[in-house]
């Protein structure tokens, strides 16, 4: 199945639980409402949805001068790819992580937090960026970047409909008005379903982009090594992230929280590293 298919049918799974949530809150006018939002909302995601998650993380543009070892080894590895070189951000946070996004190769972006640049030495900087640049090729970072808008979006709406479910909500009886009961019920499911449908998309990519990233660089020690270091850290110290955007990064920045843990977006790090043994170069 195509990315572009996967992300349509994804903007429609999550624009349709968008709609019962609106539903929810206002009935026939709610459902009404809400699908004009989403309508909105897959419009700016397919645009924006790039600089939404960019501004999230309070990541900056980084200039060669400033990081000139990311930069030469992005370049070459995004001409090996034959892809055009991304834009190259720097998020401020230890906590080593990176995550790439944007609609598509001509719009993309690396991310890369100070952390990582810290705990990482130079072969294995070159897996992890060689798997970010293996999701923008295979073109994974639009479905990836939209999930994280609107999964966001939907959890926001939902944790706002717990709060007025709890508070007074609506009256069963008002016309056209959906229960309180079923609101609180939905704001509930909706934000665990939109990290459903994020999982079931994302776990088979990570296989993908790390041996695909294990090729580009040539080699999968540096990629293995550099997973064994981040699991580490993620445990250690945790990067402040949402649930709707944990699905974006190289390893799952809330891998270290238990309850998260049930709906983790990735793949567990021991599976990929023996994975990215048996990957024939």
């Amino acid at each position: 199945m195509s990315n572009v298919l996967k992300t349509g049918i994804l903007l429609g799974v999550l624009t349709a639980l968008f709609i019962v949530i609106g539903g929810a809150v206002g009935g026939q006018n709610g459902m009404v409402v809400a699908f004009l939002i989403a309508v909105a909302m897959n419009a700016v995601s397919y645009w924006f949805s790039d600089q939404i998650v960019l501004r999230m993380y309070r990541a900056q543009p980084i200039s060669e001068s400033q990081a000139p070892a990311v930069y030469a080894i992005v370049r070459r590895l995004a001409t090996r790819a034959q892809i055009p070189m991304p834009r190259i951000y720097l998020i401020p946070s230890e906590t080593p992580n990176a995550f790439a996004t944007g609609r598509n190769p001509s719009h993309a972006a690396v991310a890369v937090t100070e952390g990582i640049l810290r705990v990482l030495n130079d072969e294995e900087l070159e897996g992890v960026l060689a798997h970010e640049l293996s999701h923008v090729k295979n073109r994974d970072i639009l479905i990836s970047t939209v999930a994280a808008t609107l999964a966001g979006a939907i959890t926001y709406l939902a944790h706002m409909l717990q709060w007025g479910a709890l508070f007074g909500g609506r009256h069963g009886d008002d016309e056209g008005r959906g229960h309180p009961l079923s609101a609180l019920v939905l704001a509930i499911v909706a934000p665990l379903a939109a990290m459903l449908v994020q999982a079931a998309v994302s776990r088979s990519r990570e296989f993908q982009a790390d041996a695909t990233g294990a090729r580009l660089a040539g080699r999968s020690a540096g990629l293995a090594s550099a997973l064994r270091k981040l699991e580490i850290a993620s445990h250690a110290s945790h990067l402040p992230a949402s649930p709707a955007t944990a699905h974006l990064f190289i390893v799952n920045p809330l891998s270290g929280l238990t309850f998260q843990r049930l709906f983790s977006t990735h793949p567990p790090t021991a599976d990929r590293i023996a994975r990215l043994n048996a990957v024939r170069m």
